[in-house]
């Protein structure tokens, strides 16, 4: 990694590496020194491990080509590397994917009588079970950052006019138009065919259309930027299950408002990081470089402890995308929604950007009893309820019978599916790691609310079905100190509701970048809770993260937990904040973190 952040004139840019790491077993990314001429049986083979290879990477491979097994690039003569991209596309075909050549590397050999070179090629091919590739990307920053901006440059085609032209079409009320300010949260979808080109509204009038064109779909969820509006973007991140976040930080502002809760609610929640500087056009080269070293200070911070990665040309952003699995790496761009600058790189990342998750995880949440999370509900003429949501588990048709809930007092009703959507385009299938929605037979809007879920009647869903849970967590930040009946917002997944504090572990009250087991329980209703959720929970300018232990089900026994005998001699209430003039300003993002929480 040190190669990949060396240093040019106090700059920190790519440099292309002279080996690339050993390749491994497991994942999408395949080396072959070279496929000159094969044998029959050699090709069956080879065909055998690109289909692994897909599978891998959820319909997309890179082959690196003229590359030994250990990493070392040796390349191929002109002739060789002819025979090879033959062998390549005849492997392609026969599994009906496609082939893009990504990068060529010079490869320079002592001693050599001619140029050798090392190519990166992607192969894609839409998955049997599925339309198209899907990732979820959300959109995080201050507001003004420019997020809604480039989203409307991405999904439109066209440049901003440096007014907020290209956002228009992204805001879903009056009041957002009026303050250029988004309030809620917003989907867009930019597609990638099977060369890698963007399919958007620019070719495509409507978004049957898009999916029609791509092979691969990114849903950009556009979350809100100010303060007040904290409790939209938490949700965004729990309750949407996004693969990655873009963190949009405007180069005539830096680091400031929410940028910094944002990166730290991402990071905590375990999601990968990479980051967008706008408005390069308003701004001198210094400003930039400003705003890009207090960046990279924090990024590399205790807190955050990240490698960040500045993006110059379109071999850095091949480079970042294919280290991108990696928890540590952090891609930085600079762009201009005005003049289009850099936003070749930044498109070409996303077309490469692979899935997070392996095939094996995939598969055994797909055969797990289903599990989907209701996010929203939608007013559709001519049919009755209409849920929005993620399904985190299993699979759901047409005419499954499932159970929707829990109600107040932690029942569930029997429903019906009528149909399924997947970007308002109906499918035939919905599988575990996709956003949809689902319309029911009948009407159930007088229960129905966001938090709710629809599982399986075969799962043991009831267990899961509390108002009181033990979770490990770590306050991030508060004035004072908390302790028993300390009252604050909690969530988990699409779970937002107020708990309060019944029990501290061991401990009479917790500090600022403290740990503990405490019991959480739910003031207005039971929730459906899975152990091992993260969570995320504020109160003013408290706030903090966790890990779902375990959960007590309605009927359980609360000896179960095993925290009634604690010995603790906790004093009532906790301790009453300052006035507001005197509250500190939320915590830096370098004082994240400093104690090695459990839950990174």
């Amino acid at each position: 990694m040190d190669e990949l952040n060396a240093t040019d004139h106090g700059d920190v840019a790519i440099g292309l590496p002279a080996a690339l790491p050993p390749e491994i077993e497991e994942g999408n990314i395949e080396y072959k020194l070279k496929l000159v001429n094969p044998s029959e049986s050699r090709v069956e083979h080879l065909v055998t491990q690109m289909k692994w290879r897909l599978e891998e990477g959820e319909g997309e491979a890179i082959y690196e080509i003229g590359v030994e097994d250990n990493g070392l690039l040796v390349g191929l003569t002109d002739q060789e590397l002819t025979a090879s991209l033959n062998t390549l596309n005849t492997m392609a075909s026969r599994l009906g994917a496609t082939t893009t050549i990504l990068r060529e590397r010079l490869v320079e050999a002592e001693g050599a009588e001619c140029q050798r070179k090392a190519l990166e090629i992607l192969i894609r091919k839409v998955p049997e079970n599925q339309e198209f590739i899907d990732l979820k990307l959300a959109v995080l920053g201050n507001v003004d950052a420019g997020k809604s901006t480039l989203l409307g440059v991405l999904t439109q085609g066209g440049l901003d006019n440096g007014r907020g032209r290209a956002r228009l079409n992204l805001f879903r009320h009056l009041h957002e138009i009026q303050t250029g300010r988004t309030s809620c949260i917003s989907h867009e979808i930019l597609g990638f065919d099977s060369q890698g080109e963007i399919v958007n509204y620019s070719d495509s009038k409507t978004v049957e259309e898009i999916c029609e064109h791509s092979t691969k779909l990114i849903t950009l969820i556009d979350l809100a930027g100010h303060h007040k509006y904290l409790k939209t973007t938490i949700f965004g991140l729990t309750g949407y299950c996004p693969d990655f976040a873009m963190l949009v930080v405007s180069a005539n502002t830096g680091m400031a408002g929410t940028t910094r809760e944002h990166l730290g609610f991402a990071l905590a929640l375990g999601v990968p990081v990479f980051v967008v500087i706008t408005k390069i056009d308003m701004c001198r080269r210094f400003m930039i470089e400003r705003t890009v070293s207090q960046l990279e200070k924090i990024l590399k911070s205790p807190g955050c402890n990240r490698v960040p990665l500045r993006i110059k040309s379109e071999d850095d952003a091949m480079t970042a995308a294919a280290n991108f699995n990696s928890e540590r790496i952090t891609p930085i761009f600079t762009i201009s929604s005005v003049t289009g600058k850099n936003m070749d790189l930044l498109t070409r990342f996303l077309n490469v950007l692979p899935s997070m998750k392996n095939v094996t995880e995939r598969e055994k949440l797909s055969q797990d009893h289903t599990e989907f999370q209701i996010d929203t509900q939608f007013t559709v003429p001519g049919v009755d309820s209409v849920l929005g949501g993620h399904i985190s588990r299993g699979s759901i048709k047409e005419g499954d019978k499932l159970h929707l809930g829990p109600l107040e007092d932690g029942n569930f009703r029997e429903v019906t599916v009528k149909t399924v959507h997947r970007n308002r385009v109906p499918c035939r299938l919905i599988q575990a790691g996709q956003a949809a929605t689902v319309a029911l037979t009948e009407n159930h809007r007088d229960i129905l609310r966001r938090g709710m879920v629809l599982v399986s009647p075969k799962s043991t869903f009831p267990n899961f079905v509390c108002r009181i849970f033990e979770a490990d967590i770590y306050l991030l930040y508060h004035s004072h100190r908390i302790s028993k009946g300390f009252e604050t917002t909690v969530h988990v997944g699409n779970v937002c509701q107020i708990c309060k504090v019944d029990i501290i572990v061991d401990k009479e009250s917790i500090k600022t970048n403290e740990k503990a087991r405490v019991l959480f329980r739910f003031l207005k209703q039971p929730e459906f809770v899975r152990p091992g959720s993260r969570l995320l929970f504020r109160q003013g300018t408290t706030k903090g993260m966790g890990e779902v232990l375990k959960v007590q089900a309605l009927d359980g026994d609360f000896q179960d937990i095993g925290l009634m005998d604690t010995g603790q001699n906790v004093s009532g209430a906790y301790v009453q904040d300052t006035d507001e003039k005197d509250k500190p300003q939320t915590r830096p993002m370098e004082d994240i973190g400093r104690v090695d929480s459990p839950h990174r």
